[in-house]
């Protein structure tokens, strides 16, 4: 029984850890992708608290959502926002390793820190039932 308590808990520092990486990789991908004119918006990535309604079988106890915020010098339309959410969403990688590192929201927003949009990620992925 310790031996199994001792297996969750180092399993959950190196979920938090892979977690972590995974989103600072996402960062500095996007810095790399505005600053040699890629990409029109900056892009910063981020944990939050998720959306509970969007549990799917791999998500996480806490903290699964992924937060996106778009730095574009102005209010973006709910309309970019979308649209900066399905570029994220058509990478079924990407899609992927988010929903198996435990987060199964996608929340896009403006840097003004409004809520902006939220998907569910088992919608866009084809996951066992």
């Amino acid at each position: 029984m310790l031996d199994n308590l001792w297996n969750d808990i180092l399993d959950w520092f190196e979920d938090r850890s892979v977690r972590s990486n995974l989103v600072r990789s996402f960062n500095s991908s996007a810095k790399n992708a505005f600053i040699s004119g890629v990409a029109p918006t900056l892009l910063k990535a981020e944990i939050s608290k998720g959306n509970r309604k969007y549990k799917h079988q791999f998500s996480n106890w806490t903290n699964t959502g992924f937060r996106i915020q778009a730095f574009a010098g102005r209010q973006l339309s709910k309309n970019e926002l979308i649209k900066i959410a399905k570029v994220v969403m058509s990478d079924e990688v990407l899609v992927r390793r988010l929903i198996v590192l435990g987060w199964d929201t996608l929340e896009v927003q403006t840097d003004s820190g409004n809520y902006g949009v939220r998907f569910q990620l088992k919608d866009h992925l084809a996951l066992p039932k």
